[in-house]
């Protein structure tokens, strides 16, 4: 099937669409404010309703609810089957936009979620209450908070592990949000936990694999050294696309 819900006014706007799924539901939302929902098999609307302000964030789905984060940072909660908000949640005041798409995570009936400062915020997925939330940037400079592109966040059983274009990558504890550590590493890319070895690639090409219970880097390989240069701008090419 082939559906346009957009009317003409809209499609002027160029919407750049955002999907998850959930069960026989395709859930899409927007950067011009609108959601809604199709069916997976025929493409038929079931419901639509317009936000306050457009949506920057990953969809995550759970049970008949989904997530998802506007621009003005607020983290709200909507009913799959009729589009209605059961709950949101504030999670700073700041008119800087994100320069990335935000990262929502679940782990045992709590969301996770980064906002466009830096903050990392714990929440009870059933009733919006805030559990925890720690702040990861004290500048109150808004250019450098501009510039700041976080990586996606991840998680194991114990933290909550991500990085930034500061040279940070931050284990936080999962249950209290306290900081376990720390490490020296530029990167925005989405970082992978296996058993107890993180892995992640910097801004400057490097991999490095971390000791995830204490933060040492275990090894650095740059990607580039063994590499000719032809090699290396087929690499870049596709890497930008």
């Amino acid at each position: 099937w082939r559906k346009n819900y957009y009317n003409k006014s809209e499609k002027k706007l160029r919407p750049i669409l955002t999907m998850g799924k959930s069960g026989e539901n395709l859930i899409v939302t927007d950067n011009i404010s609108k959601y809604y929902v199709l069916d997976l098999k025929s493409g038929d609307l079931l419901w639509s309703n317009y936000n306050s302000s457009p949506f920057n964030s990953q969809i995550k789905t759970y049970k008949n609810k989904f997530f998802i984060i506007d621009f003005n940072n607020i983290l709200r909660c909507i009913s799959i089957k009729d589009g209605k908000e059961l709950w949101n949640i504030k999670a700073s005041n700041t008119f800087i936009k994100s320069q990335k798409k935000l990262s929502i995570i679940i782990v045992k009936n709590v969301l996770y979620f980064n906002n466009s400062t830096g903050d990392i915020t714990a929440v009870d997925i059933n009733s919006g209450n805030m559990l925890w939330q720690i702040p990861t940037q004290n500048s109150t400079i808004y250019e450098d908070t501009f510039l700041l592109k976080n990586s996606n966040i991840v998680a194991n059983d114990e933290m909550i592990i991500f990085s930034n274009n500061k040279n940070e990558l931050y284990s936080i504890d999962l249950r209290n949000g306290n900081l376990r550590w720390k490490q020296n590493i530029n990167s925005s890319v989405q970082p992978s936990i296996i058993n107890n070895l993180i892995f992640t690639i910097t801004n400057e090409g490097f991999l490095m694999i971390v000791n995830s219970k204490t933060g040492d880097i275990v090894r650095i390989t740059d990607i580039f050294k063994k590499s000719n240069q032809g090699s290396k701008i087929r690499f870049l090419s596709d890497k930008k696309t």
